[in-house]
């Protein structure tokens, strides 16, 4: 929490504004309503017309002012909490983002959509309900139990006492008492997410009505948590407001005994009571602080458990012809895995080299490429460029120099010029169009583009996807089963694409098709999660391995 008070500070000048503009409204609504009950008392007595006039101007003024300090208290406050909102979701993001391509490896996207909705949502109550009205009522009770000490010191102590029991007694006990927090909200949201996303899948496996089953489950349960922290807030502003009656009877026994005894004036009396009335509205909310801090405590926590285990190196690598990848006794496990996917890998790419890495599905050969673009950290070993580790080498200078095309590109909502402008944002139509038909994509620049390419064909994806590696067209390529969905015919000329702009560059390619690659300079065979074979097309087949029995099962 101690980071969420930081934030709050950063925003002290309009908090302080925020809190005079919040003392102003609190207090000029307790000298209204002193000024009704004087008026009241005053016109029973039937005094000069004078003396009603003015009371009633000064009526009319404080009404004013408390309507005027009401609306600046309003916009003050909220201002200010977008802003630490504002400040909230840039440091959850700026937490993401070195973690970025591992992300969901370890998060739910449900998750992660209730932090930055939900959670940040709770925090906007930790200043408006926890941090704020404590600090308003306090203000606001000094100056109403100075004023009342004028008229009777043991009516400002019973002020005094009421605003230590609603303020400081009743939230205490609250605090000690164990509250109801609804742990269901996540669940429905991680559940909602994965039902969106899998709606197909469950449609076609006759599970739909199932999830919708337990999803309904899970909204009932949410529901029920709702009505019971509801429940609790009610049950803690219903003390609260005892509490105040308490003390507004208090008030009015000892203004009556004191005007009994006529120790003090019966005139006063009225006013003293709708004081008391009046200044304790700003501190019957005050009970709903713990609850509210314990939320936020918790919400904090949830954005705050984004481990930036990222370090980004400070070596900024220059744009120019390729450079030489290293690896040395490379090795990764995922962290719920027990063994490493892959292990003891040690190679060298020289500049310009083509590579092809090829073997059976689960080899490993995906989690290389992962961890050759930078997307994996290691846990054993390291990759090197231009003998600099990873680690040290500045990630943005590093993906500069290379084009990447994954199994699964994502595509954006809009035409097929937005969506091949992210790898040249300032290219011109001509040099697109020219793209478009080197990756044999006969489809328009403003051809529309659903979210994910959902109106795509699986070989359309791809080869959009291979048309912005072949804009970027940066030193290192880097492909991952790039032409899988296209005919033999198609994939023959893009695979030739490739070798034609890359003669002075490098590429890695993964692949199981084994089409073409005695064009590669070498070849990695992997297997169980290390580089079995490594060789040219014709020395690995003359080694009649893996690779051979490979080929002749292709064959």
């Amino acid at each position: 929490m101690q980071e969420l008070f930081n934030i709050i500070l950063h925003e002290k000048k309009e908090i302080a504004l925020a809190l005079l503009a919040g003392a102003v409204s609190g207090i000029t609504a307790v000298a209204l309503f002193a000024q009704s009950g004087l008026l009241i008392s005053q016109a029973a007595l039937m005094p000069p017309f004078y003396i009603i006039l003015i009371l009633t101007a000064f009526l009319k003024v404080f009404g004013v002012v408390k309507s005027a300090s009401k609306y600046a208290e309003r916009f003050l406050s909220h201002r200010v909490t977008f802003r630490i909102l504002s400040h909230i979701r840039l440091q959850f993001f700026d937490r993401l983002e070195p973690i970025a391509s591992k992300l969901f490896n370890r998060y739910q996207s449900g998750d992660l959509l209730a932090r930055i909705t939900a959670d940040v949502a709770t925090l906007q109550n930790f200043f408006l309900r926890v941090v704020y009205p404590p600090l308003v009522a306090l203000l606001v009770f000094i100056c109403t139990v100075i004023f009342t000490t004028f008229f009777s010191v043991w009516i400002a102590f019973a002020l005094l006492g009421g605003f230590l029991l609603v303020a400081v007694i009743i939230p205490a006990i609250f605090t000690l008492k164990k509250q109801h927090m609804s742990s269901s909200k996540h669940a429905l949201m991680n559940d909602t997410a994965e039902f969106l996303y899998g709606f197909k899948e469950l449609k076609h496996f006759h599970l739909l009505e199932h999830k919708k089953e337990k999803l309904l489950q899970l909204s009932i349960n949410y529901s029920s948590d709702k009505r019971k922290e509801h429940h609790q807030i009610i049950q803690m502003q219903f003390v609260n407001q005892a509490a105040t009656l308490l003390t507004v009877f208090v008030v009015i026994f000892i203004g009556a005994y004191f005007v009994s005894i006529e120790s003090m004036e019966g005139l006063y009396l009225a006013m003293l009571i709708l004081i008391t009335l009046t200044v304790f509205e700003t501190a019957i909310p005050l009970a709903t602080a713990p609850y509210h801090y314990k939320q936020s405590e918790q919400a904090m926590t949830r954005l705050q458990n984004i481990p930036t285990t990222y370090d980004d190196g400070s070596i900024y690598l220059e744009y120019c012809e390729p450079y030489v990848l290293n690896a040395k006794e490379l090795a990764y496990h995922y962290e719920e895995g027990i063994n490493e996917v892959v292990r003891n890998i040690t190679f060298t790419i020289e500049k310009a080299e083509k590579i092809a890495i090829v073997g059976p599905s689960g080899s490993g050969k995906s989690t290389l490429f992962q961890l050759l673009i930078n997307g994996l950290k290691p846990t054993k070993g390291s990759i090197s460029i231009h003998n600099f580790p990873y680690s040290m080498v500045d990630s943005q200078s590093l993906w500069q120099l290379m084009s990447v095309q994954l199994q699964h590109n994502h595509f954006f909502s809009g035409t097929i010029r937005d969506n091949l402008k992210i790898a040249g944002e300032q290219e011109e139509d001509e040099k697109l169009l020219k793209v478009l038909q080197r990756a044999q994509l006969p489809l328009s620049l403003d051809h529309l583009v659903y979210e994910k390419g959902e109106n795509l064909s699986g070989g359309e994806k791809q080869r959009l996807a291979f048309a912005r590696v072949l804009l970027k067209n940066s030193p290192i390529w880097l492909l991952d089963e790039p032409f899988t969905s296209l005919d033999n015919d198609t994939e023959r000329v893009l695979f030739q694409e490739m070798l034609d702009c890359t003669k002075d560059k490098t590429v890695i390619l993964i692949t199981h098709k084994l089409t073409g690659l005695e064009k590669m300079d070498r070849i990695f065979v992997m297997q169980e999660g290390i580089i079995g074979e490594n060789g040219h097309f014709d020395e690995l087949i003359a080694q009649k391995g893996l690779f051979y029995e490979m080929w002749t099962r292709r064959s």
